[in-house]
């Protein structure tokens, strides 16, 4: 394998939802790079039976090197469900799997024997019943690189980027958990990785308020007035290019985007449904500040879907497509 080809670790997410669907699906397709799959070949191999695709399963022995991708293959890094997996039915009994196939790929990166993962989708409540805390690939990947790590969440469409200052918090938790030094670390991760990663010089971000209207000068909360304004005053006193906080019901009209390259919003759902409604099933999710690449898909298990032949693999296909630029670009 060429020395300078990207390697990517894919994780197929929870087996009974689409994941393992939509990786087989993207084995048709050519990549420039080596995918690996770390995940079930007995699962793999059954879903690609219930869906038609004809893919070749090809399991790596423990001292066996990945290869570059070949259309129509699927080399995978062996990890085995302790219960039956049937397609639509999650089982809890098998979401340690799911989390070890996460923390295999991390420590992969870590390593440096892999350049990026990109993730498939897991369902957290089906995690949680088994046990096990788990509030996200995000966070779980960030806590595995150490404490140091401030993790960002960014969406990204071929127009837009959201990031987001809180990503997997209960929505009354979210203005305790908007601090001057959250909000500062975010932003300074955000505008270090658009210049650095996305190769934009001088990047324009638009800060969203937390209440409605913004604040309304303090009528409408105080959060914009005591944390926001003062961290973004600071930050533009460093030079960066910081618009804000402003209200976020106008924030996303195409005047104001069109100058923008990014926005953060303060909660998950203040800007994530902007972003996939202009763009759901194209889009991807980025994790910023991070010391390897990570991408996922915009989507969740869709366990109804799941070994139907009718899920679709497009945000798959453009996780893996920004993955290989990005790890490009670090290296």
């Amino acid at each position: 394998m060429n020395e300078s080809a990207v390697r990517l670790i894919l994780t197929p997410g929870d087996p009974a939802g689409i994941g393992p669907d939509i990786c087989l699906e993207i084995a048709a397709l050519p990549w420039p790079a080596a995918i690996t799959v770390i995940g079930d070949p007995d699962v793999l191999q059954q879903r690609a039976t219930e869906t038609g695709l004809r893919v070749t399963v090809d399991t790596l022995a423990a001292e066996e090197n990945e290869t570059m991708h070949q259309r129509g293959r699927l080399q995978v890094r062996p990890l085995h469900f302790p219960a039956a997996v049937r397609a639509g039915r999650p089982d809890p009994a098998n979401a340690a799997g799911v989390v070890d196939s996460i923390r295999q790929a991390t420590e992969a990166c870590l390593r440096g024997d892999a350049d990026a993962i990109v993730t498939a989708p897991v369902s957290k409540a089906v995690i949680c019943q088994s046990g096990l805390p788990f509030s996200g690939h995000t966070e779980f990947i960030a806590a595995a690189c150490g404490d140091d790590i401030t993790p960002v969440m960014m969406l990204c469409t071929e127009r837009l980027r959201v990031a987001l200052a809180t990503t997997h918090v209960p929505l009354a938790q979210v203005p305790a958990a908007i601090t001057p030094r959250r909000l500062e670390s975010v932003l300074r991760v955000l505008h270090r990785d658009l210049a650095g990663q996305f190769d934009i010089a001088d990047p324009h971000i638009l800060v969203c308020g937390l209440n409605p209207h913004a604040g309304e000068s303090g009528e409408l909360g105080h959060e914009e007035i005591e944390t926001i304004t003062p961290t973004l005053k600071n930050l533009r006193g460093e030079g960066m290019r910081l618009t804000g906080p402003l209200p976020a019901d106008t924030l996303f009209l195409p005047r104001n985007l069109a100058e923008a390259d990014a926005v953060l919003a303060m909660y998950h759902d203040q800007g994530l449904p902007v972003l996939k409604y202009s763009g759901f099933g194209t889009a991807v999710n980025v994790t910023l500040g991070l010391p390897f690449v990570r991408t996922s898909v915009d989507h969740g298990t869709a366990f109804d879907l799941a070994g139907s032949g009718k899920a679709d693999a497009g945000s798959l296909a453009a996780a893996i497509e920004l993955a290989v630029r990005l790890a490009r670009r670090r290296a």
